[in-house]
């Protein structure tokens, strides 16, 4: 079990009644919730709230079945199968739209913006509410004249936030005194007039049992969306009082040491993680420097390999399924003197620095370009609908590779329109190679199934590749040798571009020594699991 998933447990026991024991001398929540409903009908006397015509009494019957009485009409109805666990007969249950009010916040009014000017006026953003709080980093402001317009939806801070859109939905938290009657987002609810513990509802609302009714009433239309009505009618165990105090107590006592064990659980993970990474860099580092598998004479050379795909490539040159400057090529060699050079054309160049280490005897270094071709994707026009509408081909992006894995689903598809005007290379076959080059540098798959892809990503064909094995070889170590290519920054991260991946320097043995260096990394790769 780990930290998040005890602390949901405790929060279960606590809000079913299990995590202290029950004290008879208790004033029972029936009566706590009769106060609140005489509250509630003096404020409506002095016109102070209005009705709720959805107020209700929920009770149990001398058939032990739950029932619910809408106070508008007198309507009962059972709702037995709404009732999720049993609660202690000192408790009672209750909607949260009966317990308290639940008030929306408001966008800026058109052709407003946000200010990081200083104001008077704070605009709560979700992006400020993160672990249980509002953070005062990087915050908006609004001006006096926004401020006139929508002071009527300011959070205080007494009152509990929730959010209502998107994938945050459900996070929750207090409200910093330095942020009373700010204003709020229509990203977000306060709830508010809280007459029982604050903490109490605050856990209850964190709790997996109330997030999940959240979850089951989000509005899937478009963005997702909790509405507020849905919100009210959330199911909430109210213990007594006096026993909210406690179970708020033993809480607090009891998370501190769960938060701790939590924050020791991901210490372990990342230092299990750490291991991992390096241990498999290093096996990594020992394959591409001929030191993972011994050297087999009989199994030929990386020259007589060069010169197989010299060859393969002057064939396809001649029924003109490769075009004539893929012959242009270089030889990289070690001198007499120790150093190494690159042999393009006529023209000899000393490239020892670019060399980061030296090679078993049978090895060689050479240009990726020179062993493989390489075609980069595109990406349709967003804009242009009918080029995703309907669509039927495969196309990867960078989240649909699994990062030394298949693909064998992507998350979108294009048309034949798009295919027809915007794709000018083939669809890549399934069995292709994949990486990306922009962003994440250097993150290979293999394709189950055949696809196009976007331009962060390019198809690697071996010209010469006997039952995969160049396949697999690359495969495994392109994501250590294209983060030693030469990278440039981008807006998002780092990036290779067509001239740095053709120059990328591969450790180049025999074919078959490739097949037994994949054998091998794979081998170790399973121990490490």
């Amino acid at each position: 079990m780990n930290g998040k998933q005890l602390k949901n447990s405790i929060l279960q026991w606590a809000i079913q009644g299990k995590l202290v024991p029950q004290d008879p001398n208790d004033e029972p929540a029936s009566v706590l919730l009769d106060k609140i409903r005489q509250e509630k009908e003096r404020l409506i006397k002095e016109k102070k709230i209005k009705r709720d015509k959805n107020a209700s009494i929920i009770y149990r019957g001398e058939d032990n079945s739950y029932y619910e009485k809408i106070l508008a009409t007198g309507e009962v109805k059972c709702i037995d199968e709404e009732i999720p666990f049993e609660i202690p007969t000192s408790w009672s249950w209750a909607r949260l739209g009966n317990l308290i009010d639940i008030k929306g916040g408001k966008r800026l009014p058109a052709g407003y913006k946000l200010t990081d000017n200083k104001t008077n006026h704070i605009y709560i953003r979700v992006s400020d509410m993160q672990d249980g709080t509002i953070v005062s980093k990087d915050l908006k402001y609004i001006t006096d004249d926004v401020y006139n317009q929508i002071q009527n939806y300011t959070i205080g801070k007494d009152d509990l936030y929730l959010t209502i859109v998107g994938s945050t939905i459900g996070k929750a938290g207090l409200v910093p005194k330095m942020f009373d009657n700010m204003n709020l987002t229509e990203n977000a609810v306060k709830l508010t007039n809280i007459p029982i513990n604050k903490y109490f509802l605050l856990y209850y609302v964190r709790s997996e049992y109330a997030q999940s009714q959240f979850r089951d009433n989000t509005k899937q239309v478009g963005q997702p969306k909790l509405a507020i009505f849905r919100i009210a009618n959330t199911l909430v165990p109210i213990p007594p009082f006096a026993e909210q105090t406690k179970i708020v107590s033993k809480l607090e006592y009891t998370l501190h040491f769960v938060n701790h064990f939590s924050n020791l659980q991901e210490q372990l993970h990342d230092i299990d993680t750490d291991i991992y990474r390096d241990l498999k860099k290093s096996i990594l580092q020992e394959a591409i420097q001929g030191k993972l598998v011994p050297q087999i004479a009989e199994e030929g050379t990386a020259k007589e390999l060069l010169e197989q795909i010299k060859a393969e490539k002057q064939k396809l040159v001649k029924e003109g399924k490769l075009k004539k400057s893929a012959l242009a090529s270089s030889v990289i060699f070690r001198g007499d003197d120790n150093r190494y050079y690159e042999q393009i054309s006529e023209k000899c160049n000393d490239i020892t620095d670019e060399i980061p280490f030296d090679l078993p005897c049978n090895w060689c270094w050479c240009r990726f370009s020179n062993i493989a071709s390489m075609t980069i994707g595109k990406t349709p026009t967003r804009g242009e609908q009918t080029y995703w509408i309907n669509g039927k081909y495969n196309w990867v992006s960078i989240s649909d590779m699994i990062d030394g894995g298949l693909i064998s689903t992507t998350k979108e598809k294009v048309s034949d329109l798009a295919v027809k005007e915007v794709f000018s290379a083939p669809i890549s076959e399934k069995g292709c190679l994949l990486m990306s080059f922009k962003l994440s540098i250097g993150k290979t798959s293999i394709l189950d199934i055949d696809a196009f892809h976007n331009e962060a990503i390019i198809t690697i064909r071996p010209v010469v590749d006997k039952e995969y094995a160049m396949r697999d070889y690359l495969f495994k170590i392109l994501p250590l040798i294209a983060n030693l290519g030469e990278s440039k920054d981008a807006i998002k991260g780092k990036t290779l571009n067509s001239k740095s991946l053709s120059n990328l320097l591969i450790p180049l043995p025999s074919l078959v020594e490739q097949q037994r260096i994949v054998e091998k990394i794979e081998q170790l790769m399973q121990l490490l699991k």
